[in-house]
C-alpha cells in the first residue's frame, strides 16, 4: 500500500472515532536518568473517584490499574530524577482518601 492510501484511512478512522489517539513506547534504556517505580495504593471507602481524580493530576503518574488483594490501586510513576520522584511521593501520599502505599523502585525491565 502506498503512504498516501494509509494515511487517508488512518484519517477516516480517527475521523470517526475509532482510532482514539496515538502515543509513543519508549524503549526504557532510551531515557537513563529517570527514575520509574510501581506504588502500590489502599484506599479508604468510597474514595475511588476522588482519589482517580486526584492522581490524574500529578504529572509523574503513568497509568493507574485498579487490583484485588491487599491494595485497591497500583500506579507506575516515572520521574525524571530523585528529587521529583521524591516530590511525587509527597503528593500522592497527601491526597485525600489514600490510607497508605508500598512504593518499589524499578531496577531493572526485561519485555517478553
Amino acid at each position: 500500500m502506498s503512504r498516501g492510501t494509509v494515511q487517508n484511512r488512518i484519517d477516516r478512522l480517527t475521523a470517526q472515532g475509532v482510532i482514539l489517539g496515538f502515543t509513543v513506547r519508549l524503549h526504557p534504556e532510551a531515557t537513563p536518568g529517570q527514575v520509574r517505580a510501581i506504588m502500590s495504593i489502599e484506599i479508604e471507602g468510597r474514595s475511588s473517584p476522588a482519589v482517580m481524580a486526584a492522581l490524574r493530576g500529578v504529572p509523574e503518574v503513568e497509568a493507574v490499574h485498579a487490583t484485588n488483594g491487599r491494595w485497591d490501586l497500583v500506579a507506575e510513576l516515572c520521574a525524571a530524577d530523585l528529587p521529583a520522584f521524591s516530590g511525587a511521593l509527597d503528593a500522592i501520599r497527601q491526597i485525600d482518601g489514600i490510607v497508605s502505599t508500598e512504593t518499589s523502585l524499578l531496577l531493572q525491565t526485561t519485555r517478553f
